[in-house]
């Protein structure tokens, strides 16, 4: 037979790859490989700038500050001395609407995150120019590295995972409901997106693991990415709830409820919210079943913030066990814009990218208290997941994103302005 030595070392790596990819065991070369990336993007970043002062322009993409507030002065003055609407309170309003284009809190979450330092990729630097021939050498070594050797051994990756999810699931859903169906079933599907987190090149550090979700309870985390699936279920198996597709994401979903209980939902049972609830509240109630998985946000966010979560997954009386994931951006965006990119051309990214590289915290279990209702319980779940990622707890609907402003919104700027109105009638009265 062959011996040890006459196994190509290119086979060997692949190999120990694939099996690390498997058994969840790491030998530290991600790690390794993310420490000398960040060495080579401090060594481009200085350069960058330094080059970039010596030809006089600018580096990224202007971003905008915000408006410092404007004193008053002219027609402002009539709108403290008013007591009903004149025509001079236009002005005012026009300054505020200037100030909410400039500095809109929910436009600019759907974009893409800015970085303070350049990592070799064009897409986090839009004014790339020539700036010495060593930075030009080591940008197209970048593109060859992750073109032509990461991408096609990610996307091998990739296929062979979502391959083995489909097979192995589609055979496990052949067995009878019981102790061992369920034990394989978890196996599976650990083994599996622990793959397809590799085809990624997913550097991730799990916090605080004793608070992981148990069975009879929600999994609640922020939304950044289609990835964060992968992300939190390579950790922990849990059941997913979503919509039912067709193509190859239809054929996943079929061969996956095969094996595990996972919650689909036919596209006329979404907006049923009374379904919804009912099909979530019999999931719970067996606790034999995983723990579900809900991005309560309903949209993708960029990496920076929090918003409203939906109130449905917290109207159901059972524990809620909150996540918050963060993602790196040195190495490689992970935010999905999907009004600019499509899955396909997404993912794509993601795999051409450097890493994806991201922080998962496990936080505490929370219940709903005496009297609280669903909105106060949905706010106070986000609250904690902002503060321990890091991110800014907003109040805005995500839904914002693709639909025009509710009118309770309108009506809520309406009473401001008529409260200063009354404001200002009963500080003449006095006078």
């Amino acid at each position: 037979g062959l011996g040890f030595d006459s196994i190509p070392c290119s086979v060997f790596q692949k190999l120990l790859k694939r099996l690390s990819a498997i058994f969840g065991v790491s030998f530290g070369i991600r790690r390794l490989y993310m420490k000398t990336l960040l060495k080579v993007f401090e060594w481009a970043t200085v350069r960058l700038e330094r080059g970039a002062k010596e030809n006089n322009h600018p580096l990224y993409k202007p971003y905008s500050n915000e408006i410092k507030e404007i004193r008053r002065s002219g027609s402002n003055k009539d709108l403290d001395s008013a007591s009903e609407f004149e025509m001079s309170d236009i002005f005012y309003f026009a300054r505020r609407g200037v100030e909410s284009i400039m500095d809109d809190e929910v436009t600019k979450r759907f974009s893409a995150e800015e970085l303070e330092s350049w990592n070799l990729l064009t897409r986090s630097n839009y004014n790339f120019q020539y700036i010495s021939l060593r930075l030009t050498v080591l940008w197209g070594l970048g593109l060859l590295i992750r073109y032509g050797l990461l991408l096609p051994l990610r996307v091998t990756l990739a296929f062979t995972g979502v391959g083995l999810l489909v097979f192995l699931t589609s055979l496990i859903g052949l067995l009878p409901n019981g102790r061992i169906k369920n034990l394989l079933s978890e196996k599976v599907h650990l083994m599996c997106y622990r793959i397809c987190v590799r085809a990624l090149t997913a550097i991730i550090t799990y916090h605080d693991s004793e608070n992981k979700p148990k069975n009879g309870g929600i999994c609640v985390a922020n939304h950044t990415s289609p990835i964060d699936v992968i992300i939190l279920a390579s950790d922990g198996c849990y059941a997913m709830v979503g919509q039912i597709h067709g193509g190859l994401m239809g054929v996943i979903q079929r061969s996956m409820v095969k094996a595990c209980p996972h919650v689909w939902f036919e596209r006329s049972e979404v907006k049923d919210r009374h379904l919804v609830a009912k099909r979530l509240s019999d999931h719970v109630d067996d606790k034999t079943k995983l723990p579900i998985l809900i991005f309560p946000e309903g949209t993708c966010i960029n990496n920076t913030s929090v918003m409203m979560f939906k109130k449905g997954s917290f109207e159901i009386g059972t524990t809620v066990y909150p996540v918050a994931i963060k993602y790196d951006p040195r190495f490689g965006d992970a935010f999905w814009n999907s009004s600019k990119f499509g899955m396909v051309n997404y993912l794509l990214r993601m795999m051409s990218s450097w890493a994806i590289v991201c922080s998962v915290w496990y936080l505490p279990p929370m219940s709903r208290e005496e009297g609280e209702d669903a909105v106060h319980f949905a706010n106070r779940v986000k609250a904690a997941i902002a503060r321990q990622g890091g991110l800014v707890d907003l109040l805005w609907d995500g839904g914002l994103k693709r639909d025009k402003v509710k009118d309770t919104f309108k009506e809520e700027q309406q009473k401001l302005y008529s409260k200063m109105l009354v404001g200002t009638q009963e500080d003449r009265s006095r006078s």
